[in-house]
């Protein structure tokens, strides 16, 4: 993999937002779990000032590099991880970050991983499928699209990419093989749907969806969500951002079983669970970004943000 030069591209999303839903104070501490190219830790160390303390964490490499250079300003107070968020609990202890005021994930891609020479993320330009986060994660895209079985990709279409066109495409994959390269991929899928109708690109939803496959993203979101809440302190603020529906469907029903008294089945006649509510939604919608921001930043357009408070 190659890592380029950092460099600010990211318009952080909901970046107003953001700091208005978790409630930041002067002295907090704060886990920016997807640290990006740190837009969002830069809005919360500069709201959390003086005494504002930050961990922010994120698997790619070249997202750390350019966050440090973005946070200089707010040297000794944060501290920057090269990790996968889902040991967050992990990584807090390590460095002895707990309890916080608040959490915030900005899930998704930002543009320093769909404009980094070599990642594959996207068909724009020929590169080779890698597809993963950071470079020494396991699996890349080019081996699941080589090595998979056809059902098993259109499997992953399907569940990952909402793509009702999966088998044909997965078919159209394995008779191309071998594929290297996102441009080889995105011709193979155009192949497959009889070309390219529309806007939106018919590879889209398999870019998306191989992405996800290769980083494990739902996996690591169940598992971190409950370690995000062990962190919170008393009214730690949760903050999520996600870009798609399987994302938020993960968000929205842990969000709404950690605020429940009891989630036995419904026609248990006594709770046997002991389940306490530990969350208190704080918006009962999700946020999404006003008209302004989707035509200033139209990657913006399919983000949608959850906040919930630890009670």
């Amino acid at each position: 993999m190659i890592l380029s030069e950092p460099d600010f591209h990211h318009t952080p999303v909901l970046l107003k937002e953001v700091v208005e839903a978790l409630g930041i104070q002067s002295g907090g501490r704060y886990i920016d779990c997807t640290v990006g190219e740190g837009g969002h830790s830069e809005a919360i160390l500069r709201a959390s000032s003086p005494g504002g303390q930050l961990l922010g964490i994120d698997a790619d490499p070249d997202a750390i590099r350019a966050a440090e250079k973005r946070l200089q300003a707010y040297e000794g107070s944060y501290l920057l991880v090269n990790d996968n968020f889902s040991t967050l609990e992990r990584i807090a202890s390590e460095y002895n970050f707990k309890p916080v005021h608040g959490v915030l994930f900005d899930l998704g891609l930002s543009s320093l991983q769909l404009e980094a020479k070599g990642r594959g993320f996207s068909f724009r330009h020929d590169e080779p499928l890698d597809m993963r986060f950071g470079p020494g994660q396991g699996i890349t895209a080019e081996q699941i699209v080589n090595t998979y079985s056809q059902d098993k990709l259109a499997s992953i279409f399907r569940e990952y990419g909402e793509e009702r066109r999966g088998r044909q495409i997965a078919r159209r994959i394995v008779e191309s093989r071998p594929i290297r390269t996102s441009l080889e991929l995105a011709k193979a899928v155009e192949k497959a749907v009889g070309g390219v109708r529309g806007r939106i690109h018919p590879a889209t939803k398999v870019f998306m969806s191989l992405r996800i496959a290769v980083n494990q993203e739902l996996a690591n979101l169940e598992e971190v969500l409950p370690q995000a809440l062990r962190l919170l302190g008393y009214e730690g603020r949760l903050v999520i951002i996600s870009y798609h529906s399987l994302e938020d469907r993960i968000i929205k029903a842990f969000i709404k079983r950690e605020s429940q008294d009891c989630i036995c089945p419904p026609k248990t006649p006594v709770c046997i669970c002991g389940h306490k509510a530990t969350l208190r939604p704080i918006t009962k919608k999700a946020i999404f970004p006003s008209e302004s921001e989707r035509l200033a930043n139209p990657r913006s357009r399919s983000a949608r943000m959850r906040v919930a408070e630890h009670v």
